[in-house]
């Protein structure tokens, strides 16, 4: 889980001439201070600077929670026709933050776990959590986390060992559980969604893996307020229902989308069919401006988003999908002639020791989003609801 994932990232080229490494914001910060400052449209603005480490401490302090629940082609990214399941699509209108209930078939295929055995197995996460992240025990994590999400939260203890700061930590109150049964997805997941007016809305998804439940998942909206989430359909049993990858019936597959999305970013070109917004259109224009900043300082750069991990995906009141992905980055500058030297920004900076380098600078990052997809047919637009983003390694020359 995130600890200091309100720095600024380390994308701002900084010229030699330049003196002072600009840190980023630790947690004695005033959280509501960085998240208006963070949204300043003022061309400094930078797609990880949402403030994360504000709102966890809010919430892991015992924040009450609060039930939450297109244009062009895709054929740019599409996959290979694969049988594929239909989302029944119910009356109910989307942008509505509760959960439609969708009569079960007599087919129904079970869960692979009850709500009450949901809230257990993530009562005791959260408990587990709070005392690994007290200690800063990246092993113990091990226990608790897989994948991504557990090569990102290790990230964020050393980035936080390496910076002096105590990771937040406590338990968290009782969240809304949205547990799937299956439509050709898969039911070894469920997730949870919570929202704290004036603090964030975040969501998780814990999976059942050989060695337990794990998270795998996590992302978060710190914007005030966070852009409405459509409301999850649930049958009359109070279960969900999981969709594949390669679900049809919606304005894309999940895995288009989410490749979409990634391919949006590496070529830092906007994508009509994503609505604007801070992990979009606002991203790109970031990844433009700062390309342009580091060819005038005679630098270039190649940007990477490659798809990490399955695409976990839910069905919406409207007919659409909720879709949780991840993605590792890398941002790769590399000099094309000597002079003007660049510094890394943020938890990367902190990993290069801020230090200024002539020939190349990098910075891997996890990232993990949200987002609503559409039913087939909608004039709607594809909205990312919330991101985590961590710096996983950073090295210059």
């Amino acid at each position: 889980m995130p600890q200091n994932a309100s720095d600024p990232p380390d994308k701002a080229v900084r010229l030699s001439e330049h003196t002072g490494t600009r840190a980023g914001r630790g947690f004695q910060d005033d959280f509501l201070d960085d998240l208006r400052d963070d949204f300043q449209d003022d061309g400094q603005w930078e797609p990880e600077r949402l403030p994360t480490s504000g709102w966890r401490k809010v919430v892991l302090s015992g924040a009450a929670l609060a039930v939450v629940g297109g244009v062009g082609t895709w054929a740019a990214v599409s996959d290979p026709p694969e049988p594929a399941a239909e989302p029944v699509r119910s009356a109910a209108p989307a942008g509505t933050p509760r959960q439609t209930v969708v009569p079960p078939s007599a087919e129904s295929p079970p869960s692979r776990i009850t709500v009450e055995e949901a809230r257990r197995v993530h009562d005791r996460y959260t408990r587990d959590l709070s005392i690994a992240q007290a200690t800063r025990n990246a092993r113990a994590m091990g226990g608790l986390e897989q994948g991504l999400a557990l090569e990102m939260s290790r990230a964020s203890f050393e980035t936080a060992r390496m910076r002096g700061e105590k990771p937040a930590s406590g338990l968290w109150p009782e969240p809304e559980l949205l547990v799937p049964r299956d439509a050709g997805g898969t039911t070894g997941w469920f997730a949870a969604v919570s929202y704290q007016k004036g603090v964030a809305r975040i969501s998780e998804v814990l999976t059942a893996t050989p060695d337990g439940w794990r998270a795998t998942a996590f992302t978060a909206d710190t914007r005030t307020p966070p852009a409405p989430l459509p409301g999850v359909a649930t049958d009359s049993g109070g279960y969900a229902t999981s969709l594949p990858e390669n679900a049809s019936g919606l304005l894309a597959t999940p895995r288009q989308v989410a490749r979409a999305h990634l391919a949006s970013l590496e070529s830092a070109t906007p994508d009509p069919r994503f609505a604007d917004g801070p992990w979009t259109g606002r991203a790109v224009r970031f990844w433009q401006q700062e390309r342009a900043r580091l060819e005038r300082a005679g630098w270039r750069l190649t940007l990477s988003f490659r798809p990490e991990g399955p695409v976990r995906s839910l069905m919406t009141d409207d007919g659409g999908a909720l879709i949780w992905y991840g993605a590792r980055s890398t941002d790769l500058r590399q000099a094309r002639r000597a002079g003007a030297k660049v510094a890394l920004k943020g938890s990367a900076a902190v990993r290069t020791d801020g230090k200024a380098f002539a020939r190349t600078a990098s910075a891997t990052y996890g990232r993990i989003y949200v987002a609503h997809v559409p039913p087939a047919g909608s004039s709607e637009r594809v909205r990312v609801l919330g991101e985590w983003s961590e710096v996983l390694e950073s090295h210059g020359t």
